[in-house]
């Protein structure tokens, strides 16, 4: 039986922990929050994606799933999983602070004849000359006495069309034989595996992923914000565009991007390419345009108001979805915090709702009935479009909405309604 380790028990982590457990491997999951611990060996999801119900105690999956702070517990694993955040520093440079120090306890615990693989979002060249030269501080040499390689996640929380088992999974590993035991271990999980040269083929192959999409996220908000001087509606252009059958695909507009993957990981790239004397200027420019985003909504929502007749200092703003993603409740890097403190630092009164973000500690705000919302919001802008909210009943209910998702198209004409 494969015994299989996980660090970092999150949106990428605990899945992974369930899709090994269900294929009948015992899994030594181990994060630092020892909430999140406490959770999982309760049988308490704390991940959409995630049902309660796999991780009960008394059923098969939650019996093989074993979770802890302690790394010496992953000396039994025959593989052990990396799964750990990559974030930015306030400089917008990479952060590998929890990369550096979960590789350092692992080195302290690691086994000749282990697998290690790092699924964290990283610029190239991170597994071979970060994670490599910690590891192998244990006396063992990576390729001789154990193997490393790195596949990057490809997690859509909220998704149910792909999944971990019928997404294409990407495997670089150090050497031949890294790359072999990589195969191996994730052929157990995954339908099909898409093999590159090295870890660095790997690595990147994730950022030009993420990259294409903040481009093309950039260029149709740059051209919202175009539109929106020019009087021409960007979702009549969207939708006319996306009629034509071949080379064009079809983006839309919003009010910023979230999540823990495009707002940070061009950036990843941008850093590592001043190394070699290299200015990755179109890949910067389309970081800029996104996080200009939701100035711009900010400052439509206070045209909205002025032409209601209303100031947006004291005005009572309803902001309907604070997740960065419709049907999750993860607000990591999500444009509705920047909209809020924009909002809030002109003199607005903001309160929300959103059905899976139960409260915004940062903001000492809780989320309220949407019905209340509606009644004493002098205007209500749709950040975030949950399944579930009946939209079309916002945009009758509401004084004023600025819908910044048009989602409020396909019905009558409102005077009430402005779009981004």
């Amino acid at each position: 039986m494969t015994t299989v380790g996980v660090i970092g028990l999150g949106y990428v982590g605990l899945p992974l922990a369930v899709a090994f457990a269900q294929e009948g491997c015992e899994v030594i999951a181990v994060d630092v929050d020892s909430r999140k611990v406490q959770a999982i060996n309760a049988g308490e999801s704390y991940i959409e994606d995630v049902p309660s119900e796999l991780l009960e105690r008394g059923g098969e999956i939650g019996a093989r799933i074993h979770a802890s702070t302690r790394y010496a517990d992953l000396a039994k694993a025959d593989a052990v999983l990396v799964c750990v955040p990559t974030p930015l520093t306030p400089n917008r440079e990479p952060d590998l602070g929890p990369l550096v120090d979960s590789t350092r306890a692992l080195a302290d615990v690691l086994q000749a004849g282990q697998l290690v693989v790092l699924e964290s979002t990283t610029y190239p060249g991170t597994t071979r000359e970060r994670v490599l030269p910690l590891l192998e501080e244990s006396g063992l040499a990576a390729g001789r006495d154990f193997h490393l390689a790195f596949s990057p996640e490809r997690v859509d929380p909220g998704r149910t069309d792909y999944t971990l088992r019928n997404t294409p999974k990407v495997i670089g590993g150090l050497t031949e034989g890294c790359a072999q035991r990589a195969h191996e271990l994730y052929g157990l999980i995954c339908d099909q595996l898409v093999p590159v040269s090295t870890p660095e083929a790997a690595e990147l192959t994730k950022l030009l992923e993420n990259i294409f999409r903040s481009v093309n996220i950039a260029l149709v908000n740059e051209l919202a914000m175009l539109t929106d001087r020019m009087g021409i509606d960007i979702w009549e252009v969207v939708e006319a565009a996306a009629t034509k059958p071949y080379g064009f695909m079809r983006f839309e507009p919003g009010p910023g991007m979230g999540g823990h993957c495009l707002p940070v990981d061009p950036f990843y790239l941008s850093w590592r390419a001043r190394e070699f004397d290299m200015s990755t200027e179109f890949i910067e420019l389309a970081g800029k345009v996104n996080q200009q985003m939701p100035y711009h909504c900010a400052a439509k929502v206070q045209r909205a108001l002025n032409q209601a007749g209303l100031p947006l200092k004291g005005a009572r703003v309803g902001v309907l979805g604070v997740s960065y993603k419709p049907g999750v409740g993860d607000i990591r890097e999500s444009p509705a915090l920047k909209i809020i403190s924009l909002l809030r630092a002109q003199g607005a009164e903001v309160s929300y709702h959103d059905p899976h973000v139960p409260s915004l500690t940062e903001f000492d705000l809780s989320s309220v009935p949407l019905e209340q919302l509606l009644g004493d919001a002098d205007l209500v802008v749709i950040v975030t479009a949950h399944p579930g909210v009946d939209h079309g009943m916002v945009a009758q209910r509401a004084r004023v909405v600025v819908d910044l998702r048009g989602v409020t198209r396909g019905g009558a004409p409102a005077a009430n309604v402005v779009r981004l």
